[in-house]
């Protein structure tokens, strides 16, 4: 692909001029406590993050109530959960997000979401987001990415789960839609996900290939592997953070707490700059 992005921002955050752009992913590590949502809010700030990202959807816009084979979780830390359930404990209410919203803007963090289905880009566009995430499972929906393109936000694409086509058709929807503020993160679709797997050489070979931005949505355990990844060029930097990697919950194992994620900050821009002097 020959289009070559010339600028891209996320709110105030400047892609092309600024350092790494770190998310921290709320996910489900709320527990379903609108409180300890509004305090990883906090911690993240205090960490240094400058973005939060939720993920909007319900078990009814995500699944279906089945107890067939399929829709039982096989291979990841929820070994044979099933889905609805899974996701109807993990859900972000819709009711919250305003005031997460509001506690990221009075915390001077972007705040935007992974939506999973139109309703949600709907709902999203709402709050005038400044850019939306496709998910790795998602990266196939390409009615889902169409729609998203054509609100005219940048589209950051994670593409755990995505073969060399469907990367290809999902830019190309985007540029369909005359959007071409376009990021790729390498995301390995397990969890947690093994170091050994995390191929940070995909991230420099998506800039080559595709002449966007590039970054990391990270599940592995730890901060060595963002660290790692502004070897091979990332600018934007995913990963879960919690108040609490003990506490009991869905998705804390994978995560980071606020010191964690404040320490992968610092050395990530170390990292950077050592990178840039030898």
């Amino acid at each position: 692909m020959d289009f070559q992005i010339k600028k891209m921002k996320i709110g105030n955050f400047n892609l092309i001029e600024g350092s790494v752009f770190i998310i921290a992913e709320l996910s489900a590590n709320h527990n379903r406590n609108l409180d300890i949502a509004i305090e990883t809010i906090r911690g993240a700030k205090r960490a240094g993050a400058d973005a939060i990202k939720l993920q909007t959807y319900t078990p009814d816009t995500i699944t279906i109530d089945s107890q067939k084979e399929d829709f039982i979780v096989k291979g990841t830390i929820w070994e044979g959960q099933n889905l609805y359930k899974l996701y109807n404990e993990a859900y972000t209410p819709w009711e919250w997000h305003e005031r997460l919203f509001e506690e990221a803007n009075n915390q001077g963090l972007i705040c935007f979401s992974s939506p999973f289905d139109n309703t949600a880009v709907d709902f999203l566009e709402t709050f005038d987001v400044p850019a939306y995430k496709i998910a790795s499972f998602e990266i196939t929906d390409i009615a889902l990415i169409g729609y998203v393109a054509s609100k005219g936000k940048p589209v950051i694409l994670s593409t755990g789960i995505a073969t060399a086509e469907d990367i290809e058709l999902a830019i190309k929807t985007c540029h369909d839609q005359n959007n071409f503020d376009i990021a790729l993160l390498k995301c390995t679709s397990s969890y947690p996900a093994p170091v050994d797997e995390a191929n940070m050489i995909m991230i420099q070979d998506f800039k080559k290939k595709y002449n966007v931005i590039t970054g990391l949505s990270d599940h592995t355990i730890g901060n060595t592997v963002p660290i790692v990844a502004t070897c091979f060029g990332a600018k934007i930097i995913e990963k879960h953070i919690t108040l609490d990697r003990y506490m009991k919950g869905t998705d804390q194992i994978g995560s980071l707490g606020p010191d964690g994620v404040k320490r992968m900050g610092a050395e990530t821009l170390e990292n950077i700059v050592l990178w840039h002097y030898f």
